[in-house]
């Protein structure tokens, strides 16, 4: 997905003494959002199978994705972070994941061609099977049973024997991940992200989409600008393909442990099961078994940071995660909800500023904007996404910042999850496609008019 390391920026060791860590160091730390195996035998078996597989990545691969992502701090690209909440087993099948690429390069093209930056790509997809819960336990008609975490500990079915953690579970999250980014890697190196042929990533249920006719415009617009380019100085290797990273919470640590392996010619630890692991709001304890894994691996590193995340908390995870203030080493993902972005992001921006820390700002506009409606239907109006991205640009603006990116729940099937958009879909639109297992994902219709809106406010706010 990715070409050799060719970072000059990241240091050849850490600059600071930190304490000692090894891969299994965050055992001895309290692990929030863990589920519980009843057979310890059954699970250091599936482990022990688990470490000896290949990885799912390569070290090269994760320090290409640190340097771009240092790019993306000094303004230089714009990250577009998307996928789906929690991707199911049954998702590993070829229609899904290519629908999912196809959105990710079509918004991808827009940002590239409004923003005229590179766009940095990175898919929650290829091992986001596990997810966090409000609850250990759910209670239906009497009956309590362990709450369904992601395919990679159970399974979504109210049955005893479905929602019993297993963890074989496991060794098939890492076969679906594994198939996953192969077929990726396969469709970008056989061409399919090929700017000279962006036609070819249309969906076939939205060609009656209002948004339609102004990307056929972009598009057209695009390929002039390319073929007049190549008439000047030829063809141009790098519009034949794309780089993809991949990303996901590192939520269930015996799995991120059992893929974190030491290399050839490289110092450290790396997580070789994603390139870019993050960090949740739920297990961002300072000290917490998830903070304590992650400090030690040499990924760039994402933290969730939302409404209840005080200054001196950040500030310290600030010279936990990232010590000597390595560049693409860290991101903070903001997540506050429409209305409550404008009073908590400036003081994290300030936090962050009177630290004198380097990060990469990215919004996510989906997280908290959540919200149940009497049906007990779990969705999350346009609007609102639209207004906290909105917000978020104009924050970091007034504050001396930058926002470098957005990470979104989407999805390239035809889903009605997400309240409005461009067909303007309605409660009474829900329950015709409602497929989520977790959270509501934005459409193909409303991701790609996310990314024009992105361009648009970028583009008024440079006027």
């Amino acid at each position: 997905m990715a070409g050799p390391e060719s970072s000059s920026r990241t240091p050849l060791r850490p600059v600071r003494e930190v304490r000692p860590w090894k891969a299994d160091s965050w055992q001895a730390h309290p692990a929030a959002q863990m589920p519980r195996y009843d057979d310890p035998a059954e699970l250091d078996a599936a482990l022990a199978k688990l470490a000896k597989l290949p990885p799912l990545v390569t070290s090269w691969e994760v320090l290409a994705l640190k340097q771009q992502l240092a790019d993306a701090q000094d303004g230089k690209r714009f990250l577009l972070q998307g996928g789906d909440c929690a991707e199911t087993f049954a998702d590993c099948d070829n229609e899904v994941i290519a629908n999912r690429l196809k959105v990710l390069l079509q918004m991808s093209l827009v940002l590239v061609h409004g923003l005229r930056m590179p766009v940095l790509r990175v898919g929650r997809f290829a091992g986001q099977y596990a997810k966090p819960r409000s609850a250990d336990t759910e209670t239906i008609d009497g009956v309590t049973l362990p709450v369904y975490r992601g395919d990679l500990v159970n399974g979504p079915a109210f049955t005893a024997a479905e929602r019993r953690a297993d963890p074989a579970r496991m060794l098939e999250g890492h076969a679906r991940s594994a198939m996953t980014m192969n077929f990726v890697r396969a469709l970008i190196d056989g061409g399919f992200a090929d700017l000279h042929h962006p036609e070819y990533w249309n969906l076939a249920w939205v060609e009656g989409s209002p948004l339609a006719a102004e990307y056929r415009q972009m598009v057209d617009g695009i390929s002039g600008a390319m073929h007049f380019m190549e008439t000047l100085a030829g063809p141009i290797a790098s519009f034949q393909r794309a780089d993809f990273y991949t990303s996901h919470e590192a939520l269930l640590l015996p799995y991120e442990q059992a893929m974190t392996r030491q290399v050839p010619r490289q110092w450290g630890w790396f997580d070789l099961s994603t390139h870019f692991p993050w960090i949740g709001m739920r297990t961002a304890a300072l000290d917490g078994a998830h903070v304590e894994m992650c400090r030690g691996i040499r990924n760039p590193i994402a933290v969730k940071v939302g409404p209840a995340m005080h200054a001196e908390q950040l500030r310290a995870l600030l010279d936990i995660l990232n010590p000597d203030d390595e560049p693409g080493r860290l991101t903070l993902v903001h997540r506050m909800g429409a209305g409550g972005i404008g009073q908590h992001l400036p003081r994290l921006i300030n936090a962050v500023k009177a630290a004198g820390r380097r990060v990469l700002w990215v919004c996510d506009p989906m997280h908290g904007n959540t919200e149940k409606l009497g049906t007990g239907v779990k969705t999350r109006r346009f609007a609102n996404i639209r207004s906290e991205l909105e917000q978020a640009f104009d924050i970091h603006a007034a504050e001396g910042s930058h926002l470098g990116g957005v990470h979104l729940e989407l999805t390239g099937e035809d889903v009605t999850e997400c309240l409005g958009g461009a067909r303007n879909l309605s409660e009474a639109d829900l329950g015709r496609a409602y497929k989520s297992t977790v959270d509501p994902r934005l459409n193909y219709e409303q991701s790609l008019e996310l990314a024009m809106l992105i361009v648009r406010k970028s583009v008024n706010r440079s006027v």
